[in-house]
């Protein structure tokens, strides 16, 4: 028998394996690379015009630094962008349900939160420390039961702009402070101009439709003269009081007087094509950061200013709205999901410490405006008595928000049009609010 060659066999059979085995270990016994991960982002914003470009250059450069692609979502963007917000809202909510392929990161307009948080996921863990640094109203409008559903992006403001050269011929040093000085200024600066000719010149335009900006409007209003916010964080419902119906009132007295009969039916694009004509003196307008640091081609662009809403007994406040940016909780690629919005969020951050550094002079003329809004340092001409922020109340009413703003349009709506009384509307509306929410009437809060 041969020993030397039975005991060599095993050895012999074993010896493809440890070749193999010697091979990787000094190899590294690489496994061939996997494919770099790709995201999908939904977001109006970068559909824009006029953000292309820089949309186009982030992502590059998102890509350049963590390897991870992003791509078109399953819905084109610019059909996306396209679509008014009550239909994007129903697309996501499709999108999100179907549990297939979704956007992984998603822009989410700021009253969306409670109608899609069941389908995002918390990502305070994520970004604990950067929500530390955001303005709490900020925060607490993407919160929902605790879950921080989306990091704001982009947070828009209510504001008025102002005619510059107008107030300087007609002898204002500044824009006005309260809604009564805006009455008066706007009235007597209508008069000066038809005076000389402009028929169609009017003195203050606004959002009157109704639709989700005439919510936007009325809060405002309403909050500065102390009448609450329709429905409170502890789910009472404010709206039927003396100074909401007041605000409801004097908002009613601007029509045909300071502002055309027509503004019932204006939306935003109806008063910028006013405002763009020159025809007015005073308009209320939604502003962000960037927005005011590359203002809008316009005629009137060099000759428009902004500040902070009117106003009344409760202060000068203005509605809240803007972008954040959520996870789906369908996403193949959460991780990857959160760095994009992480690097998103920086970049916003040092445009705004770049904004910083810009020259006033520059830029449009701005008084008091919000701190959120700061584009730059401070300067004679912008101070620091700015106005609060409020939040439409959509986080405490959840899926209901759709038809607690519907039941407050029409109500609103309906004494801008003459067709009822402010105190008749607004008692029908806290008993339409407490069938749609089930919650009870209560007094507003007041906030300093």
């Amino acid at each position: 028998m041969n020993i030397r060659g039975s005991a060599h066999r095993p050895l012999q059979n074993k010896l493809p394996f440890i070749i193999g085995l010697l091979f990787c270990i000094v190899s590294g016994c690489r496994k061939p690379a996997p494919a770099p991960a790709t995201v999908t982002f939904l977001d109006q914003e970068w559909s824009q015009p006029d953000e292309l470009s820089r949309a186009e250059s982030e992502s590059r450069q998102f890509t350049s630094e963590t390897g991870i692609a992003i791509r078109n979502p399953p819905v084109p963007e610019t059909l996306f962008s396209a679509l008014p917000p009550e239909a994007q809202l129903d697309l996501l909510r499709r999108l999100l349900q179907e549990g297939g392929p979704s956007p992984d990161v998603l822009g989410i307009d700021v009253i969306w939160p409670g109608i899609l948080a069941d389908h995002l996921i918390d990502l305070r863990p994520d970004f604990a420390t950067e929500l530390t640094s955001l303005a709490p109203e900020l925060v607490s409008s993407y919160t929902v039961h605790g879950k921080v559903v989306a990091v704001p992006y982009h947070a828009h403001v209510g504001v008025l702009a102002f005619r510059t050269d107008l107030l300087r011929q007609y002898g204002y040093s500044y824009p006005p402070g309260t809604w009564d000085e805006l009455e008066s200024m706007a009235a007597r600066i209508q008069a000066g101009e038809r005076a000389k000719g402009r028929r169609d010149f009017w003195g203050y335009i606004w959002q009157g439709a109704a639709t989700e900006g005439l919510t936007c409007n009325a809060l405002e209003w309403q909050v500065a003269e102390g009448g609450g916010r329709i429905i409170e964080e502890d789910e009472t419902i404010s709206v039927n009081n003396p100074a909401a119906i007041r605000a409801w009132q004097r908002a009613a007295r601007w029509i045909g007087r300071i502002s055309p009969p027509g503004i019932v039916a204006y939306q935003e694009v109806d008063s910028l094509s006013v405002w763009d004509s020159g025809n007015a003196a005073f308009m209320r307008s939604w502003q962000w950061d960037d927005r005011l640091t590359h203002p809008r081609e316009s005629p009137v662009r060099d000759r428009t200013g902004y500040t902070s809403m009117p106003a009344g007994r409760g202060g000068r406040v203005g509605t809240l709205g803007g972008i954040g940016l959520a996870v789906s909780r369908s996403s193949a690629h959460p991780r990857e999901a959160v760095a994009l919005i992480r690097f998103l969020i920086a970049r916003e951050l040092q445009s705004k410490a770049d904004q910083a550094h810009a020259e006033p002079a520059a830029l449009p003329q701005l008084y008091d405006l919000p701190q959120v809004l700061q584009p730059y340092a401070p300067s004679p001409q912008l101070t620091q008595q700015s106005s609060r922020l409020v939040s439409r109340p959509s986080s405490v009413t959840g899926h209901a928000y759709a038809d607690v703003t519907q039941a407050y349009i029409q109500a609103v709506h309906s004494v801008l049009t003459g067709q009822r009384g402010a105190p008749d509307a607004a008692a029908e509306l806290e008993k339409r609010l407490i069938r749609i929410t089930g919650f009870r009437p209560g007094a507003p809060k007041t906030r300093k």
